[in-house]
């Protein structure tokens, strides 16, 4: 969707205002949509109301269905209230629908009862709703009775269902101006409307670089071999300390819906790729990926882009409760992250291999999303800061690249809930099926899974849908973490290779916070994981492989890596070919200056430098944590 954060929303807009393709386009990535016709037919002989049917019947997907009210405009409340969690329900307009509530052949009736009915129906209805209204009341007094019954009955009904919506749109000439948001209704503190934040607070977000965290909560920086001293703490839950958010609140960093994050170099992306058609390969060249050339040539600022050498990968690590961990062995989660930090393990060896630094990042557990929320509002905060400041950490220690991977119970049902609550997804639909560890189908387990994703998404149906607020019923600790780690990479420009759920539910989330996430993301492998496959889809992230490996968040991508580092070094080193300009390097009156050794025919290739800090080494500018038990 282009626009998220809202639940239920009033598209307002004049005569061929474009409100009408507006609202469809909102409602364009759902995978379940329920159109709702209100117009009558009209008269048989009434050809150019005719065409209008006509052109809105054919704009709509063949996957959508069709319902009509012109019978019963009662009908209406009961469809909403009929309209299931999973379901996005478009009604296309509220003026037809006035039209037939005030038709003689529906009269005597109630119109401020039925309009009332109507209005409840919205604030109780399950599904995410787009209703469409025209706007007349900027228009002149009708010069007959009928016409002014109308336009008193269309302007009562649309301040009831403007009070009843999430957020409201006015259309003027194809233009959408937000009147009302749902940020406005669940965050007090942020702008009226879902605009950029403030200037004092993009200043300080610029500045986070030079801010350092305050010394007594330093955050932690455990990498392979290197494991962190155990500090002495007071029982419970460490995230839940208050001092948890003070390096962050001191800086003044605000995170909310619309912040306005850089994006990549819109112009070096493709001068790269049309670059390749130019180099010297005797086949085709790279395939499909050529698209790894563009996406660094995007977020490196320039047509040649070099390989990834330092390079870092962040396992979060933490558990959910109740029936999304259905089917896990308790502890199992526990015991990768520690073989993770012991160097052991499919993830530490990969990394190991590709010299990429590993850090493993403790996330707050998720209490039971079917019976309360995962988080408190407070430790979605904490949770979003810790995440960005794990990513400037990062960026001021040079790396280049990060990988986002997870490991802890639970995780695959709480990104199948952020999806349901983001795209409308059906949670079977995205929930893969549970594997033991002697191999078997589980699907007892899958099916605990699915309820207790089903009963979470019941228990918040009536609840906002802005990014924070879902992060708070559904995501948890690990996907709020996340989802700060793409936002404060955003900020310091530092590309992420997503793989997983919770990488992907995370990109989900970030679109209300900061729409250019996304295009700061690349997803080497969907994994054969349902879930991935549907959010690359929404998020536009095509993956560039399909092994449909299954060694764990972010062992995926550390795979692909040195492919895709072996991809960028050969379209930075090749030649231009000789038939575009290139010189040829095989005409003997060429010599190469640089050559100290002209009778020499073995080519002459400098010993590349390390890709970066290995599991086992230790940057300088890396310590220890202190006054933090990352494990």
């Amino acid at each position: 969707m282009s626009v998220d954060g809202w639940n239920t929303v009033l598209v307002l807009g004049g005569i061929r205002s474009g409100k009408s393709e507006f609202a469809e386009s909102l409602v364009t990535d759902a995978p379940v949509v329920r159109y709702v016709a209100t117009a009558p037919e009209g008269d048989p002989d009434d050809t150019e109301w005719a065409t209008r049917l006509a052109a809105h019947r054919a704009r709509r997907p063949g996957s959508w269905t069709t319902e009509e009210t012109t019978e019963d405009p009662r009908r209406l409340a009961d469809v909403l209230a009929s309209a299931e969690p999973n379901e996005m329900v478009l009604v296309d307009d509220l003026g037809g629908w006035v039209t037939v509530l005030l038709d003689p052949d529906h009269q005597p009736a109630d119109d401020v009862a039925t309009i009332a009915e109507l209005a409840e129906a919205i604030r109780g209805c399950a599904a995410r709703v787009v209703l469409v209204s025209p706007e007349v009341g900027l228009s002149l007094v009708p010069t007959t009775p009928l016409g002014r019954a109308f336009t008193d009955a269309l302007g009562a009904a649309n301040r009831a269902v403007a009070d009843a919506c999430d957020a409201v749109v006015l259309v003027v000439a194809g233009q959408p101006v937000w009147l009302k948001s749902a940020a406005t209704a669940t965050e007090p503190s942020a702008p009226a409307t879902m605009t950029a934040p403030t200037a004092a607070a993009s200043a300080t977000v610029t500045s986070l670089a030079d801010a350092e965290p305050t010394p007594e909560v330093q955050l932690p920086d455990v990498l392979t071999h290197t494991p962190p001293a155990i500090p002495t703490q007071e029982p419970g839950n460490a995230w839940a300390a208050p001092t948890m958010a003070l390096p962050m609140v001191s800086t003044g960093l605000v995170i909310q819906p619309g912040m306005e994050l850089p994006m990549p170099d819109e112009y070096a992306g493709p001068q790269a790729v049309d670059r390749l058609t130019t180099l010297d390969v005797p086949g085709a060249g790279l395939g499909v990926l050529d698209r790894v050339v563009g996406f660094a040539a995007a977020t490196q600022g320039t047509p040649t882009p070099a390989a990834w050498g330092s390079v870092r990968v962040l396992l979060l690590h933490g558990d959910h409760a109740g029936g999304a961990a259905a089917g896990t062995v308790a502890g199992e989660s526990a015991r990768r992250a520690a073989q993770a930090r012991a160097g052991q393990g499919a993830l530490a060896r990969l990394a190991a291999e590709s010299g990429a630094s590993l850090q493993v990042v403790d996330t707050p557990a998720s209490a039971p999303i079917e019976d309360e929320p995962a988080l408190t509002p407070e430790q979605v905060e904490s949770a979003l800061r810790y995440g960005w400041r794990l990513a400037e950490q990062a960026a001021d220690a040079g790396v280049q690249l990060l990988v986002l991977g997870a490991c802890g119970a639970g995780t695959e049902a709480a990104a199948a809930a952020v999806l349901a609550a983001t795209a409308g997804a059906e949670p079977p639909a995205v929930l893969g099926r549970v594997i033991t560890d002697s191999g078997e189908i589980d699907d007892a387990a899958w099916m605990i899974r699915c309820a207790a994703v089903r009963d979470a998404l019941h228990r918040t149906r009536r609840s906002s849908r802005g990014a924070k607020d879902i992060l708070a019923e559904l995501g948890g600790g690990d996907v709020a973490v996340a989802t700060g780690v793409l936002l404060g990479a955003t900020a310091r420009r530092v590309p992420v290779l997503l793989d997983g759920p919770v990488g992907l539910a995370a990109g989900m989330v970030s679109r209300d916070l900061a729409g250019q996430a996304r295009h700061w993301c690349l997803l080497a492998d969907h994994g054969g994981h349902p879930a991935v496959r549907l959010a690359a889809d929404v998020l536009g992230l095509t993956p560039l492989l399909d092994l449909r490996m299954d060694l764990g968040e972010g062992a995926n991508a550390l795979v692909a890596l040195p492919l895709l580092r072996s991809v960028l070094a050969l379209s930075a080193a090749l030649p231009v070919h000789p038939s575009l300009g290139g010189e040829d390097d095989t005409d003997p009156s060429y010599a190469d200056p640089d050559l100290t050794e002209p009778d020499s025919t073995e080519p002459d290739f400098a010993e590349p430098e390390p890709a970066g800090p290995g599991p086992a080494s230790t940057e300088a500018d890396e310590q220890p944590a202190t006054g933090w038990r990352a494990g």
